[in-house]
């Protein structure tokens, strides 16, 4: 992963556009994004349709701190958005993780509707007019003056693989295992003592953290925040195709997803228009649903295991 961020940041350099930051800083976010829902989503079995709320949280966390205290750097924001979107995650879980199913899914996607009319309704932030963040031309760094889109993208790519070996962690240790077993059996785990609404809360606090830590910097990456934006449908639908796309139960699919859907969407926005963005998940969900319905991951496990037997 940091050998790729290092190819293009060198390619970028050579060829000099600008584009293969922004591009490769988006389909970054959305492996955090991705990974993020994985956590709740895969992990443990519990569809969340409310990741575009706690992206916003994340940015709107920014917008905040910025107007409030302007001298604060992007990684302390970056912070704080986490530590802002991990408590609503963890009273989000609080209020509603004794729903199940469907029932669930539709909490958090009112949980996206309240924030987002609060939003709206806030002049502070912008409210429904937006807010404008002026980013620097570059800043200093050890002396050395780097462009800021160069910073943002470092950033990300760090951000990104600390989500990535969060995942790995959880998903091959104590935790992982609970989550696994509320995803198999939710009442047959609790039938053996496991501890099913501590770990779903713990789930859906390290969920929520990751998504607001990878919306606190998106608005000095679009210099322009309004709700529409930072509520995007791109965000709540990226975030569940891509891990479905990939595979759910593996910390790897998420990536996979978000490289492969990612880099789709993007090439799609250059050649022909970001509109058809939707029109790609749209048509990759429905042939993966049908080719691999375990996710690419899955298909992989599969035929190794039929090569071995």
């Amino acid at each position: 992963m940091t050998a790729v961020g290092v190819a293009i940041l060198l390619l970028a350099h050579w060829v000099g556009v600008d584009y293969l930051y922004f591009a490769s800083y988006t389909i970054l976010q959305f492996i955090v994004l991705a990974t993020a829902w994985n956590i709740l989503g895969g992990y443990c079995g519990y569809v969340n349709f409310g990741s575009a709320a706690f992206f916003a949280m994340g940015a709107y966390s920014s917008v905040f701190l910025h107007k409030s205290i302007e001298v604060l750097p992007v990684p302390a924001l970056i912070v704080m958005g986490g530590v802002v979107s991990g408590v609503v995650g963890l009273g989000m879980g609080y209020l509603t993780l004794r729903l199940r199913g469907s029932f669930f899914a539709i909490a958090t996607l009112a949980l996206a509707v309240v924030l987002g009319t609060l939003v709206v309704n806030w002049d502070y932030v912008g409210g429904s007019r937006g807010a404008y963040i002026i980013r620097p031309e570059s800043l200093e760094f050890a002396g050395l003056k780097i462009n800021y889109i160069e910073y943002l993208f470092g950033l990300m790519l760090i951000l990104a693989i600390v989500a990535l070996v969060s995942a790995r962690t959880i998903e091959r240790s104590q935790l992982g295992f609970g989550f696994a077993t509320i995803r198999d059996d939710e009442l047959a785990a609790e039938a053996c003592g496991v501890p099913t609404l501590k770990l779903k809360l713990v789930a859906t606090t390290i969920s929520g953290a990751f998504m607001g830590m990878a919306g606190a910097p998106f608005p000095y990456y679009i210099g322009y925040l309004q709700p529409s934006s930072a509520f995007g449908l791109e965000y709540a639908v990226n975030s569940i195709a891509m891990p479905m796309i990939g595979g759910t139960t593996s910390w790897v699919g998420p990536l996979v997803g978000a490289l492969l859907l990612g880099s789709a969407q993007q090439y799609a926005t250059v050649t022909i228009s970001s509109a058809v963005n939707l029109l790609i998940v749209g048509l990759m969900l429905v042939g993966f649903v049908i080719i691999a319905p375990n996710g690419i991951v899955g298909l992989v496990q599969e035929r190794l295991r039929r090569k071995r037997s």
